[in-house]
């Protein structure tokens, strides 16, 4: 009795061996998806607008209107330059324009006493002439007289600069009392418009070709006209806002073989200021029916191809060659060597070998990390075939 009771546990040692034989590996199943092709390249932050401040008119700066630093409207008062010798000018010209004025209607007079003297023979023809001339002469006057009047309010009022447009100032260059030129090569403050503001970025050229390519072939399907754009700032942040694409150039650098893309963000808190490095993400289109490929189950072999470990239909491990075109995230974006509901081998690569027999487990990935989050009940064909 004693004998026959060790027998039944003899068979079950043999059954642990042989499910033992079997190594338990990690997998997923591939399923096709559209997938968001986007480019993550570097740029820097340029203001929409920038302008540079000089004086138009030569004199001594009264005063600074504005405080260093801040936001100023389109318009507004920014330096004002002594306007006495400016008032001066333009009140002179406007006495010669009175002047001009005044002589007008007495030629006029003249004109018509002479047009009806003329026809009857009182005054001679040349009379008549030199009124004409001289009633055209008046007024010629008169308009040079209003034009050196236009001329003189044009630099009095040269006399208070304004901001060309609006945006934030940076320091000034110089302070009250200090003498200035018109068309002088020096600045006096610069403005540049922060919201909106604008992202150019580079792309290489070779980039480009390969997605033209993919949207000729119908692997890649554009993104249209409005094309949207993230940043990742320089401390690693997501920049809250979404921008979209402005235009890209129509040549690429001879020396670099890039061009440069434009995007354009809102810039409400002034988060982005010019010069900032960041690295904008482009959605150049979608990927239908592709297959996202986990970095971690793909290796290279000797000759430099993309290789991954699958369980087959019968359980056994099978290595395949993968065509990788990009990475999206944790995962490689891969064109060809898989179909719909292929299991690929995401742990325990390491213990098993090609056509030997293994137990799968399905399990979960992070999609931030592609570390495992969560594993699942072994499928049923995987448990017969380990039976």
């Amino acid at each position: 009795m004693a004998l026959a009771g060790c027998k039944p546990a003899s068979n079950d040692n043999a059954a642990a061996s042989a499910a033992g034989s079997h190594p338990e590996v990690g997998v997923v199943t591939l399923r096709p998806e559209a997938v968001a092709i986007a480019a993550e390249l570097p740029g820097r932050v340029v203001a929409s607008l920038t302008a540079e401040v000089r004086p138009q008119v030569s004199g001594i700066i009264q005063k600074r209107l504005f405080t260093e630093g801040s936001e100023v409207a389109e318009g507004m008062p920014l330096y004002q330059i002594e306007p006495a010798a400016y008032r001066a000018v333009y009140d002179s010209a406007r006495a010669a324009l009175q002047k001009a004025e005044a002589s007008v209607p007495s030629a006029e007079a003249k004109v018509e006493r002479y047009q009806s003297l003329v026809k009857q023979n009182a005054v001679s023809k040349q009379d008549f002439d030199d009124a004409v001339a001289t009633l055209a002469q008046a007024k010629a006057d008169v308009a040079t007289a209003k034009a050196k009047v236009e001329t003189a309010k044009i630099d009095l009022d040269y006399t208070t600069i304004k901001a060309p447009i609006g945006g934030r100032t940076d320091k000034s260059s110089l302070t009250p009392g200090a003498l200035v030129t018109a068309g002088q090569s020096g600045v006096l403050t610069t403005i540049r418009t922060l919201d909106p503001i604008f992202v150019d970025v580079t792309q290489s050229s070779t980039k480009l070709l390969d997605l033209r390519q993919s949207v000729d072939a119908g692997r890649v399907r554009v993104a249209g006209a409005n094309v949207a754009v993230k940043l990742k700032l320089e401390n690693g942040s997501v920049y809250p806002l979404t921008g979209r694409l402005e235009f890209s150039e129509a040549n690429v650098s001879t020396t670099t073989g890039t061009f440069t893309v434009r995007a354009i963000f809102r810039n409400p808190q002034r988060l982005l200021l010019p010069g900032m490095y960041v690295r904008a993400i482009v959605e150049e289109g979608v990927a239908s029916n592709s297959f996202l490929v986990p970095q971690r189950a793909v290796t290279r072999n000797t000759k430099g191809e993309a290789t991954a470990l699958f369980l087959d239909r019968n359980g056994k491990v099978e290595e395949r060659v993968l065509s990788v075109s990009r990475s999206v995230g944790t995962n490689w974006l891969v064109g060809a060597g898989i179909v719909d509901g292929d299991r690929l081998i995401v742990e325990g690569a390491q213990f098993v070998q090609v056509g030997q027999p293994a137990k799968g487990t399905e399990v979960v990935l992070d999609g931030s990390t592609g570390d495992v989050r969560e594993r699942r009940a072994a499928e049923p064909r995987d448990r017969a075939t380990a039976g």
